[in-house]
């Protein structure tokens, strides 16, 4: 079992930036990666970007290069990781989960945390 846990949402103006942070833990393998998903409102949950030790980061086309995820600290039982969420507009606004995956264990979901871009 994994426990995920995000923070660092909260309220921005419009072109502003935040930093989301997670922090997941219980035992990690070695090849388990972090992936942010946010949902808007109405929406369906979306894969917004995908990071892991050794791996290039991955983002969807409508974050990249305003969006930047890392992995911060890992180790068999905990793992740390961030995504810098900046040039932010009112359509950035929803619910931002962090989600660990393992091809071994499944996967492991965060409550979320709310951000909310004001125009």
């Amino acid at each position: 079992q994994v426990n995920v846990e995000e923070s660092g949402g909260g309220l921005v103006q419009s072109g502003g930036s935040l930093r989301l942070s997670c922090t997941a833990s219980g035992y990690i393998g070695r090849k388990d990666i972090m992936q942010w998903y946010r949902q808007a409102a109405g929406n369906e949950r979306e894969l917004i970007a995908t990071v892991g030790v050794g791996r290039a980061p991955e983002y969807a086309d409508s974050v990249k290069g305003r969006f930047t995820g890392s992995i911060t600290s890992r180790d068999n039982i905990k793992m740390t990781g961030d995504l810098q969420i900046s040039s932010l507009t009112p359509e950035d606004t929803g619910l931002y989960y962090c989600k660990i995956f393992s091809p071994l264990r499944g996967e492991y979901w965060g409550l979320g945390t709310q951000v909310t871009v004001s125009s």
